[in-house]
């Protein structure tokens, strides 16, 4: 029994990457229209905000220390942070120490700013071509992201750890221990996904958004601007997508092909919660995510060799051949 619920909180933290890119793909498609193949990319760059936020508050230079010495008995040079010495060694060991956390603030203008650049400088010149066409643009634009970051970053993992606080075991339930940073993750997504749903449902913004997403023609001779509204859409799925990689950092060191592991089952999660539904991405990602872990234990294994790895693909052909618009597709989308 508790190797089932260890799985199935594996599974939720599994479940809450897949929803929250689910989530921004579905933002993507159910406004504008588009497949968007790059939104791995999205969330691989936003995991990369994490690495460069800890590369720039490691930023040192040298003094000599007459106390110490090296190896051949002369002075040692010591490398001293610099924001250790603008804030002082503990706030400066702090802040390096919470440096995944604090790129959450340094990632979300970043991706808005790479949601709008793409939208605005690329997708909007394939709102009204095949999908296929979609697909193969956005295709391509990941593998160019994709080989940016390698050529800066390298192809090797680079850790980011989590904060000290947070690095340890918990106790979630009576003898029931897990790592505190995949409990973190899991809260996280809840605010995150819980947050897109508030806006979109209790702000004028969100509700014409919803609007222009049932019936964009008639939004349009009301006489506002939703296309404008919709390219803000595409830079919330961005920083969606990016803030799922910042915090996903720890728990999997970020490398440069992250994204497209990460993309196909994203795809698969969309398609099974249903084109265009919000909720049904949600669903999807955890439901999909549980089922993986599950079908991960020793016991299934033995049984079924090698199901963990196409469960969520035979879950996804059983619902779809029983219900060809997913879970909480709505009529109409990609028929």
């Amino acid at each position: 029994m508790d190797a089932i619920i260890l799985q199935i909180l594996n599974g939720l933290d599994k479940g809450s990457a897949y929803a929250l890119i689910a989530l921004g793909l579905t933002l993507i498609f159910g406004t504008l229209g588009v497949v968007n193949f790059a939104h791995g990319a999205l969330f691989m760059i936003g995991a990369f905000c994490a690495v460069t936020l800890q590369r720039l508050f490691n930023l040192s230079y040298e003094t000599i220390d007459p106390t110490k010495t090296d190896f051949l008995g002369n002075p040692a040079k010591v490398k001293t942070p610099y924001v250790e010495s603008w804030f002082g060694p503990e706030t400066g060991a702090a802040i390096i120490d919470w440096s995944v956390p604090l790129a959450i603030l340094f990632a979300i203008p970043i991706m808005l700013l790479i949601g709008y650049v793409m939208e605005r400088g690329l997708i909007k010149h394939f709102y009204k071509r095949p999908h296929a066409d979609q697909i193969l643009v956005t295709f391509g634009l990941a593998i160019v992201l994709q080989e940016i970051i390698k050529y800066f970053y390298g192809a090797n993992p680079i850790q980011t750890p989590a904060p000290e606080a947070l690095s340890g075991i918990v106790e979630v339930l009576p003898g029931i221990f897990y790592p505190a940073w995949r409990v973190v993750y899991f809260c996280f997504s809840l605010v995150v996904i819980g947050g897109v749903f508030a806006f979109l449902q209790f702000t004028t913004f969100g509700m014409v958004v919803r609007a222009g997403m049932a019936d964009r023609e008639t939004v349009g001779l009301l006489g506002i601007d939703i296309d404008k509204r919709f390219t803000l859409m595409f830079g919330l799925a961005a920083s969606v997508a990016g803030l799922a990689g910042v915090m996903y950092g720890p728990i999997n060191a970020p490398n440069y092909h992250m994204g497209m592991d990460f993309l196909v089952l994203s795809f698969v999660v969309v398609v099974v919660g249903g084109m265009g539904s919000l909720p049904g991405a949600v669903l999807a990602g955890f439901l999909l995510g549980v089922l993986e872990s599950l079908a991960s234990l020793e016991a299934v294994i033995s049984a079924i060799p090698g199901i963990n790895q196409i469960i969520i693909y035979l879950v996804a052909i059983v619902i779809l051949l029983t219900r060809p618009r997913g879970l909480m597709g709505r009529k109409g989308v990609m028929e």
